[in-house]
C-alpha cells in the first residue's frame, strides 16, 4: 500500500527568497522512495518534472557530496541523507526524552507505540517503538501517513482552528483505505471536534483492516499541542474497550509525562 504526499502544501513562487535549484535538489531526493530505491536519470526527470539535463546536475551534485551513489545507469540515495533527517530530530528536545518513557508504555501495555508531528495535512513519524509486527505496510521514522485517516493525525488536528482543520481536510486526497474509513469532510470535521472535546482520539480500522489504535496529545509550556503519541494493536488482541478502558489511562499519564519533562527544558 502506497501513501501519497497530501500534504496540500502550495509551493511557494518563485522569487527573491526562493533558490529554484535547491528547491529541486530537495523534489530529487524526495523521488527516491520505498517503490523507487534506485532510478534511471529518464525516471528522476519524469518524477521530478525537470529536464534530463537538470535532473542530470542536480544528481551529479549530490553524488559530489555523497548523498548519492550511481552505478553509472541507476541512481540511488547513501546512507549520508540520513544526516538531514537526523539534524531534526537532534535540534528537537522532545525524542530523547519521549522515548524512555514511550519504551516504558510499550513495556507495559505489550503494544507498539508512535509519535507524530503534524505537517501539513499529513502526519510525520518521528519516534516508534514497536512489538508486534501489527501492519502491513511498513512505518518508521519520516513515514508519513494522511493525518485524517490516523488517530495520530486527528489529534493533531484537533489542535488547530475549525477553518483551518476543513482547509486541510479539503485540500488532501481522502482514499477509503478499508470500509471503516470516513472520507467526508464533515463527518470528519465530526470526528476531529470530538478529539478535541474528550482530549484524546480512538480510531477503528480506518487505516488497515483489523488495526486500531488511541492517540493523546503532547504539549508545550503554551499548551500547545506540538506533537502525539499513540499505542495500535489488533482489534483480535487489543479490543476498542481494552484501549479505551485500560490502555488510554497509561497513554495519557505518558503524554502527560512527556510534556511534562519537554516543557522543563524549556519546550
Amino acid at each position: 500500500m502506497v501513501f501519497p504526499n497530501t500534504s496540500g502544501d502550495i509551493p511557494p513562487k518563485p522569487g527573491d527568497s526562493y533558490v529554484q535549484s535547491f528547491a529541486r535538489g530537495l523534489e530529487v531526493i524526495r523521488s527516491f522512495s520505498a517503490e523507487a530505491r534506485r532510478q534511471t536519470l529518464t525516471e528522476v526527470a519524469a518524477r521530478t518534472g525537470l529536464t534530463r539535463a537538470g535532473a542530470r546536475r542536480i544528481l551529479l551534485t549530490l553524488q559530489t557530496l555523497g548523498y548519492v551513489e550511481s552505478d553509472g545507469r541507476l541512481f540511488r540515495l547513501t546512507p549520508r541523507i540520513l544526516d538531514l533527517g537526523f539534524a531534526y530530530l537532534s535540534s528537537m528536545p522532545m525524542w530523547d526524552v519521549a522515548e524512555p518513557l514511550m519504551e516504558d508504555l510499550v513495556e507495559r501495555v505489550k503494544e507498539s507505540c508512535s509519535a507524530a508531528v503534524l505537517e501539513g495535512s499529513d502526519i510525520v513519524y518521528v519516534l516508534r517503538v514497536p512489538t508486534h509486527k501489527i501492519m502491513k505496510i511498513n512505518l518508521g521514522v519520516g513515514s508519513r501517513l494522511p493525518a485524517c485517516v490516523t488517530s495520530l493525525g486527528r489529534v493533531l488536528l484537533a489542535a488547530l482552528p475549525d477553518e483551518e482543520v476543513r482547509a486541510r481536510l479539503e485540500g488532501s486526497r481522502r482514499t477509503a483505505y478499508t470500509p471503516h474509513t470516513v472520507t467526508d469532510v464533515d463527518a470528519l470535521m465530526d470526528r476531529v471536534r470530538q478529539a478535541r472535546s474528550q482530549g484524546w482520539c480512538l480510531l477503528d480500522q480506518e487505516l488497515e483492516e483489523g488495526l486500531v489504535s488511541i492517540a493523546a496529545p503532547v504539549t508545550d509550556r503554551a499548551g500547545r499541542t506540538v506533537a502525539a503519541i499513540n499505542v495500535s494493536g489488533q482489534i483480535n488482541r487489543t479490543g476498542l474497550e481494552v484501549l479505551q478502558h485500560d490502555v488510554l489511562p497509561q497513554l495519557r499519564a505518558a503524554a502527560a509525562a512527556i510534556s511534562q519533562r519537554l516543557q522543563a527544558r524549556g519546550g
